[in-house]
């Protein structure tokens, strides 16, 4: 997202990220090292709670865990592409599962991440390449 064309302007506009992850340590660790990255962060625990934040947070990325309560992660994804169709979504998972992973990019995730995961600029590139 940019400002009004002014450099100074530009370089303060916060670009507004949502992590959902019923795991709140999870939330409170992407929280920081995303905002220590220029990214304004808000956080959901539930798909439920995810979608009644996009209409307030609008965001340009989500990182969006598959295994929720309530509404699956996919679900929430497809969600999300059509009610915000620019969001890039990067999917984040203890589970492995391929089937997971192509049915994600099948509903449009740009990006894919095993739990645990490190805190690495490689690791994050999808979302930060924002």
């Amino acid at each position: 997202m940019s400002g009004d064309g002014d450099p100074e302007t530009d370089r303060n506009v916060k670009r507004r990220l949502l992590v959902v992850d019923d795991d709140h340590d999870i939330c409170e660790c992407l929280e920081q090292f995303f905002n220590s990255r220029g990214f304004a962060v808000t956080s959901a625990f539930s798909g439920e709670q995810a979608l009644d934040r996009l209409a307030t947070v609008s965001p340009e990325v989500v990182i969006l865990d598959i295994l929720l309560p309530g509404l699956s992660g996919i679900e929430v994804l497809r969600r999300v592409k059509a009610l915000c169709p620019g969001a890039k979504v990067v999917m984040i998972t203890g589970l492995p599962h391929l089937e997971l992973r192509g049915k994600a990019r099948a509903y449009g995730a740009c990006g894919y991440v095993t739990k645990p995961f490190d805190f690495s600029e490689e690791t994050w590139a999808p979302v930060l390449s924002s």
